[in-house]
């Protein structure tokens, strides 16, 4: 919804800088919050924005795939960015996140 007093293209621009401070914060503020708590607490990570980007270049015709949209949404690697970040889960919350994910995701974007 756009309110009467913004046109559309600002709208856009604030998305797109709203978008882009979540990111930030993921990315550079918040490293400690791992995927796993992200998608048990709130239904969605990290690799869903990489994907959502994904998607959305893909229907602008863009061609762009899973770890082509994870490198540019994380800035490195998802082999860099799980050396530098991610720590192990245990069993408590796997077996939460494949519940979360399955609800949330659904087994199309598996993998």
């Amino acid at each position: 919804m756009t309110p009467p007093d913004i046109d559309a293209q600002t709208q856009l621009e604030l998305e797109a800088a709203a978008f882009r401070r979540l990111r930030k914060h993921l990315m550079e503020d918040r490293t400690d919050v791992q995927n796993i708590d992200l998608m048990n607490l709130a239904g969605f990570c990290r690799n869903c924005l990489s994907r959502w980007y994904q998607e959305a270049a893909n229907e602008k015709g863009i061609e762009m795939g899973k770890d082509e949209a994870r490198e540019i949404y994380y800035g490195m690697t998802m082999d860099e960015w799980k050396a530098n970040y991610q720590t192990e889960a245990g069993a408590d919350k796997q077996q939460a996140f494949e519940k979360a994910f399955a609800e949330n995701v659904g087994p199309e974007a598996k993998g």
